[in-house]
């Protein structure tokens, strides 16, 4: 007999969370989630794969930026975090973990949808850093609406305007910095793929990134700058409670995978730190899928 997701077993060495209904303000705060997520602060180990590389990663503070941004820097890089004033809470956390691990830390907070803090983004992650290798464009927003006729003009602006919009002026800025050898890592999602009704928004910024990633990779690729992408799945995230999932299923969020479980920001940093360092060297225009096996192309 064939068992339901709740009487499946533990898999993959991680435990299924069921979390609590809960709702936070957007854009959420990884320090009031119910539980909290694992960002790598005690599990993840760097072998120096990113040794002396410099990083900007946006939407740094939670999720999966934070466990990207402590990969990196226990792999060795200097790190950058672009977000949200609203989320220093967050922020502050990330950078004592990143500091305990003896890596320099640069805190560069604001909001894409403004031009003036975009535009100079790239400019002042050189000035902190002394240059850059890697740039991650990772932040997004994300907004549940039930239906088409329940969203506004507004929210697809919004949510436009930070998950793709921001993504060329960062990266148009990039290819003006970075070396050969350099990385860009954007962050799509299997909703580019397998979109759900309620986030039709955001999916389609989504599936644009991914289209994004392929053309750009082909135009970086002659400057000797790799670009590829991560799509992750149904990650426990702050974008979650925070109007990113119906209230009444965050308590199943992720148990529709072949995992049976939703993963940890965690599980999907090492694809970063694959894309990022050398050993993927011959890696152009590819889409990296963390999504516990939920369909994909």
């Amino acid at each position: 007999m064939s068992q339901t997701p709740s009487q499946q077993p533990e898999r993959a060495g991680k435990e299924r969370i069921s979390p609590p209904k809960q709702q936070q303000s957007e854009p959420g705060l990884d320090l009031k989630m119910q539980p909290k997520a694992d960002h790598g602060e005690r599990s993840y180990h760097g072998r120096e794969r990113l040794a002396g590389k410099r990083a900007l990663i946006t939407g740094g503070d939670s999720g999966i930026g934070a466990a990207v941004a402590i990969a990196f820097a226990r792999e060795g890089a200097k790190v950058a975090l672009a977000y949200l004033p609203s989320e220093e809470p967050d922020a502050q956390a990330v950078a004592t973990v990143l500091e305990d691990a003896g890596v320099e830390v640069h805190h560069l907070p604001g909001d894409l949808r403004d031009h003036s803090y975009r535009d100079t983004l790239i400019d002042e992650a050189v000035t902190a850093l002394g240059g850059l290798d890697i740039l991650v464009n990772n932040a997004g927003k994300q907004i549940s609406v039930e239906s088409l006729l329940e969203l506004s003009d507004e929210q697809v602006e919004e949510t436009f305007d930070v998950n793709i919009f921001a993504m060329f002026t960062l990266s148009r800025a990039a290819l003006q910095v970075l070396p050969a050898g350099g990385s860009i890592i954007n962050t799509t999602s299997i909703q580019a793929f397998d979109p759900s009704d309620h986030l039709m928004d955001y999916a389609a910024t989504k599936a644009a990134i991914s289209n994004f990633t392929k053309s750009l990779a082909s135009q970086a690729a002659q400057r000797g700058i790799r670009v590829n992408a991560v799509a992750p799945g149904p990650i426990w995230t702050p974008l979650q409670p925070s109007h990113g999932q119906p209230i009444e299923a965050l308590p199943e969020f992720g148990h529709d995978t072949w995992l049976g479980r939703a993963g940890q920001p965690v599980e999907v940093a090492p694809a970063y730190v694959f894309l990022a360092s050398d050993e993927a060297s011959y890696v152009v225009g590819a889409t990296v899928h963390v999504n516990g096996g939920k369909n994909q192309p």
